[in-house]
């Protein structure tokens, strides 16, 4: 661009307040990127959730049990494809600071359901054939070290085994990849089966139910079919999608995205002042020049779009900067949160920076600089030669 080298000038033109202003750009976008990436984190995969998949659970609590017998009565329900079930186990490896999901479930079922997990066919074989065998989510592997092969004790703190005992063991069978960046690879898998002959209570019952329906379209139509399935017997049931459920469970630690969206909102208002007024002092310094430029002929417009280019490029340098520190805070989050304990309880094992929050920051990034030119901008381009000398 031919006019560049004016807009280089006048940034360099107070080489103290650009800096200031490109810093502080800088800090709002860096914040923008960390708190973004915790937000989706802490969602724990709610835009990732299966279109096609829906959750059944007790009509009352996601506490109270369901019956193992309810899966082929599902099934039979006009539009559903497949369906499966999981029970929360909750317990505790090591230290109670050391959460992650564990699940006694149908090993063939649950994979099926779940495609985007990628567990290599010799450790799926490996996990069907033993009924003590777990397979694990890759982050959590990363996070205690843990290879194929090793003996893993969970000390049950909801089931106790018919025994008495407590601790329950099994050995890794498998570790299993997401097909995509955010899938949940926190969870530990074990069978239902042996869970269920050794528990001391409950046998028989199940937590809650993944259906796969045939038109995903068509979800809310099937869900109201499920239910009237089980409608006035000792155990009603609530279909929900999977994304509803996963939001549901994800709101439980409080509503992080309206929090994520105050702190940024106040952030970048007070963002817009400071970058409006330092334009806004820095074309009053420039009065004259600005004059001088319409007497050598540059047009009302040129002259709006060299101040707008102007806060256009503080704001995407401090931006463009600001989102780069946030991927390299974010991605040393990710590695801090597997080597020491999880201050958030484990939900922040698949902490990332998604492209879609890259590709909104870089949008905020212009609008914050159209927006904080504007005024100055149309105060330069209205700016008359002779009212510019008459200040001299």
């Amino acid at each position: 661009m031919k006019y560049w080298h004016l807009i280089w000038s006048n940034l360099k033109r107070k080489k103290l307040r650009t800096l200031f202003t490109v810093l502080s750009i800088l800090v709002a976008f860096v914040l923008f990127g960390v708190l973004g990436a915790i937000n989706v984190a802490m969602n724990m995969g709610v835009e990732l959730a299966g279109v096609d998949r829906l959750v059944l659970r007790h009509r009352v609590s996601l506490i109270r049990l369901l019956p193992v017998s309810y899966e082929s009565r599902i099934e039979s329900v006009e539009g559903v494809a497949a369906a499966t079930h999981a029970t929360w186990f909750g317990g505790i490896y090591q230290d109670p600071k050391n959460f992650f999901p564990q699940m006694p479930v149908d090993p063939k079922g649950y994979l099926e359901m779940y495609p985007e997990f990628l567990l290599p066919e010799d450790q799926k074989k490996a996990w069907l054939e033993d009924r003590t065998g777990a397979v694990v989510g890759r982050s959590t592997a990363r996070r205690y070290d843990w290879k194929v092969g090793d003996r893993i004790p969970i000390q049950g703190t909801i089931w106790r085994k018919k025994d008495g005992a407590s601790t329950w063991e099994f050995t890794i069978r498998g570790i299993y990849d997401g097909a995509a960046q955010g899938t949940d690879t926190t969870q530990f898998l074990f069978h239902y089966d042996y869970f269920d002959e050794a528990r001391w209570a409950a046998e028989g019952l199940v937590g809650w139910y993944i259906i796969r329906v045939d038109d995903p379209a068509k979800a809310a139509e099937i869900a109201e079919r499920i239910d009237a399935e089980f409608a006035n017997s000792p155990n009603e049931t609530r279909t929900s999608t999977e994304r509803a459920f996963v939001q549901a469970f994800a709101n439980q630690v409080g509503n992080i995205g309206a929090i994520v969206a105050a702190v940024l909102g106040a952030v970048f208002f007070t963002i817009l002042l400071v970058a409006g007024n330092t334009m806004m002092q820095s074309v009053r310094e420039r009065t004259n020049e600005l004059a001088v430029l319409k007497t050598l002929g540059y047009s009302r417009r040129l002259v709006l779009t060299l101040v707008l280019l102007e806060s256009l490029a503080n704001a995407a340098l401090g931006g463009l900067l600001g989102l780069g520190l946030a991927w390299f805070f974010i991605e040393f989050l990710g590695w801090v949160f597997l080597q020491i304990p999880d201050p958030s309880g484990g939900l922040l094992q698949n902490i990332y920076f998604p492209l879609t929050w890259v590709v909104m920051g870089f949008i905020i990034a212009i609008v914050l600089g159209l927006l904080s030119g504007a005024i100055p901008a149309v105060q330069a381009m209205r700016l008359r030669v002779v009212d510019a000398l008459r200040r001299t």
